[in-house]
């Protein structure tokens, strides 16, 4: 069953003095999508408790856009857990805990944007824009980039894929870090060119949702102290002159991320969840625990609810991988995600304690 779901923050968590529960607010009243047609894509944030074809808007159930709940309370506990960690992932004064980037070609141009050289990453990406700001914590904080281009989601699924191996080798070991000091991940996945879209049986949201799932086990895998990960839907592809990912299969990859956190969340209450995303507990450490981090699609030079748009001029030629306006645009909201997330800014700003 797909739980009805609202919108009022645009992807990013309420601000908390620490990692505490914020009062929850008040649900809209529910409607319901069965049998819909509607077609018109709007922000998940901005659909609140409408719908798009037989499915609700939103990012969390409960017609809530923010964490709340026994979900909060478990990603306080997940952030509780985050702690500087030796090279061999025994707690350490002097260490280290690492957050890790996993994802395509526009991840990594959005968290790094690569100077071209190993390990380098400049402005406006959110790697440098972290490094330039003073109220995030570069005393125990390691941000690494493991995302890289032509990586989609299948690239990601097994914990023995060789892009684990390259980000060890590469990233990890040069800047004197381990598998063992990875505790909290930012995904952005995405699959080369979709064919089938929603509500067809077989549509590639299904696809990505079932693949994210998969990342989730094979990234508790290979990261044993991997407490959170954080998700994150594609930008805007309606100006995307290729088949690589266009409209609306960039759109509809907001439900695959929405539908994998509700599975944990149904399964964590004791409930079956949704088959496609396999086992995702957290209490049994089969997966981290899982929740949004910034929700990057608007409709175009559409505004949405806080103001968003995406131009013509934030895309390359294909319009599909961004430029430095676009790169900006994603990098700044990830920053300001983790600056104001109550289950994050505790580990992720200086003085901070969760």
């Amino acid at each position: 069953m797909r739980w009805p779901l609202g919108c009022a923050l645009p992807g990013l968590l309420v601000a908390a003095a620490s990692c505490s529960t914020p009062e929850k607010a008040t649900a809209p009243s529910v409607v319901s999508c069965a049998g819909r047609t509607d077609t018109a894509k709007v922000p998940l944030i901005d659909l609140r408790d409408g719908c798009y074809l037989q499915f609700r808007g939103g990012l969390y159930p409960d017609g809530l856009n923010e964490l709340s709940g026994s979900h909060l309370s478990a990603g306080g506990a997940a952030a509780a857990k985050i702690a500087p960690l030796g090279l061999d992932g025994q707690p350490s004064a002097s260490g280290k805990y690492v957050l890790l980037s996993i994802g395509m070609s526009n991840t990594t141009q959005e968290f790094c944007n690569d100077g071209g050289q190993v390990r380098s990453c400049l402005l406006p990406g959110f790697v440098a824009q972290a490094a330039a700001d003073a109220e995030v914590n570069h005393a125990t904080l390691a941000i690494v980039n493991g995302a890289a281009g032509g990586r989609a989601a299948p690239s990601w699924v097994s914990a023995t894929s060789a892009e684990y191996d390259r980000i060890r080798d590469t990233w990890l070991t040069p800047m004197g870090l381990s598998e063992l000091q990875v505790q909290i991940a930012w995904v952005k996945v995405a699959n080369p060119g979709p064919t089938r879209a929603l509500p067809d049986a077989n549509a590639d949201a299904y696809v990505l949702e079932s693949q994210i799932g998969q990342i989730a086990r094979a990234l508790k895998t290979r990261y044993p102290n991997l407490r959170q990960i954080f998700l994150s839907s594609r930008v805007y592809a309606g100006f995307a002159t290729t088949t690589l990912n266009p409209e609306p299969y960039a759109y509809e990859s907001g439900f695959a991320v929405k539908w994998a956190i509700e599975s944990q969340i149904e399964q964590a209450a004791g409930r079956a969840g949704d088959a496609r995303t396999g086992d995702l507990h957290y209490d049994t450490g089969v997966a981290p625990w899982l929740a949004w981090g910034p929700y990057l699609w608007a409709a175009g030079t559409t505004p949405r609810s806080d103001g968003l748009t995406w131009v013509q001029g934030d895309f390359a030629a294909d319009g599909t991988h961004p430029v430095t306006s676009g790169r900006e645009k994603v990098a700044t909201q990830l920053l300001a995600f983790f600056k104001t997330s109550p289950v994050a800014r505790c580990w992720f700003l200086a003085g901070q304690r969760c």
